[in-house]
């Protein structure tokens, strides 16, 4: 997907990759430090529309889901690992 939108240049491929996954990590990590459902869901929601952004259709259902639900530390394992499968 990326490649479509930048033209295949992979040094801007590579480079907006490394910026998904740098933002995509802090909202993990906000996640597992919410101070409450609505934190949680804020973080939740914003990992979502990143994760649509790059097309990263599993983590963004993840994400979807963890919106929904709350504060959930299986949950979050789940993010954790939706996100690890992006690198």
């Amino acid at each position: 997907m990326l490649a479509e939108t930048v033209g295949g240049d992979a040094a801007v491929i590579a480079e907006l990759r490394a910026l998904f996954l740098a933002s995509a990590t802090q909202h993990v990590a906000a996640l597992s430090q919410a101070s409450g459902v609505a934190a949680w869901r804020d973080e939740a929601m914003k990992l979502q529309g990143l994760a649509a952004s790059f097309g990263m259709t599993d983590l963004m259902a993840v994400a979807a889901r963890a919106a929904d639900v709350g504060p959930d530390p299986l949950l979050l394992d789940a993010v954790a690992d939706a996100l690890a499968a992006c690198r």
